[in-house]
């Protein structure tokens, strides 16, 4: 058996990625690190895990974990753009420093790591432009949140041809699924609807995500843990980059019985997002199990958000009163 050590697994990809594997992949034993900042929930853990808390810019402690385990999964991430324009500074340390402490150690240590990364290293394309971003796409990103992400996949490229460390890349686009914090896209617009509220469209709506669900994001991570090329970067998509935001939440809306209103656009707003994963499906076999036009993956969701409102509802109020204080 080995050892898994997953950064930021108290977080919405890393508890879904801890589940994941604790139900498909028993050749491994879990160890979870976790800062618990405030969109992490040890809670939404399982049974069955070792959890420690611990900042990943902590570099004694990652020395210990990452001399212990065999392979290094990294989701550990401030990941919000607005937070990252009110206050880029913990984008900063997480992001770029974390990173930083967490390849010294594999370096030192000699062990394998899978360092997860995102579509918004790429900056946008125009709404009309039927290119989709690959894996030799140049970087531009546009917020802090994005840059600082650019930022760590460039460190880990440079370890790996500096330093020879054993290390795959991948750049996924808009998760969605169960344990989302309900700040982000479509958990906010869900628990909106489960509140008796409107849910809220930036602007005009026409920005769109290639949305994928957070299932098929993890069963491509644990692909190419088990066949990826060190060395590599492989880009994880849904083919979701035909529907727009408006798009989606008029979906919520015809699923739930539920109405929306437009707020205010975000500042710097990316307008397309679109992932081309043919080398992660041709080289790996790779499928998404949640492909038709994202209905099952949302009626999925919706289900879990509306019988596990006891995991949210707490939040809710709080949460709301943030976006209104910013117009939205």
């Amino acid at each position: 058996m080995k050892t898994l050590l997953v950064t930021g697994g108290a977080g919405f990809i890393g508890t879904n990625f801890v589940r994941l594997t604790l139900d498909k992949y028993p050749q491994y034993k879990v160890v979870v690190v976790d800062k618990l900042t405030y969109a992490a929930n040890r809670d939404s853990l399982p049974e069955g895990i070792d959890f420690v808390e611990g900042d990943i810019c902590d570099a004694e402690l990652m020395d210990q974990l990452i001399r212990d385990c065999d392979i290094v999964v990294h989701f550990a991430a401030e990941s919000h753009n607005d937070n990252s324009l009110a206050n880029p500074r913990p984008f900063l340390d997480t992001n770029v420093i974390g990173t930083y402490t967490i390849l010294e150690a594999v370096r030192r240590h000699h062990k394998r790591l899978h360092h997860i990364s995102t579509d918004e290293v790429f900056g946008d394309l125009e709404l009309d432009d039927p290119n989709r971003f690959t894996e030799t796409t140049a970087y531009n990103p546009s917020s802090p949140y994005s840059s600082t992400k650019a930022a760590s996949d460039h460190l880990v490229r440079a370890w790996i041809r500096s330093f020879g460390i054993q290390a795959t890349i991948s750049n996924c686009s808009n998760n969605y699924g169960p344990y989302q914090h309900i700040e982000k896209f479509i958990p906010r617009q869900i628990t909106n609807i489960l509140s008796g509220l409107p849910a809220k469209l930036y602007g005009t709506g026409e920005q769109v995500r290639d949305w994928i669900h957070v299932d098929d994001h993890n069963t491509a991570v644990h692909l190419i843990l088990e066949k990826g090329t060190i060395g590599d970067t492989y880009i994880i998509g849904a083919d979701n980059d035909h529907i727009n935001n408006k798009q989606v939440i008029e979906m919520i809306c015809e699923m739930m019985g539920g109405t929306f209103e437009h707020v205010a656009d975000r500042p710097g707003h990316d307008m397309r997002y679109a992932m081309d994963s043919t080398k992660l499906r041709t080289k790996l076999g790779w499928k998404p199990q949640y492909t038709d036009s994202m209905r099952e993956g949302l009626a999925q969701t919706i289900a879990w958000y509306r019988d596990n409102e006891n995991w949210w509802r707490d939040q809710k109020d709080a949460i709301e009163k943030a976006y209104a204080a910013r117009g939205h």
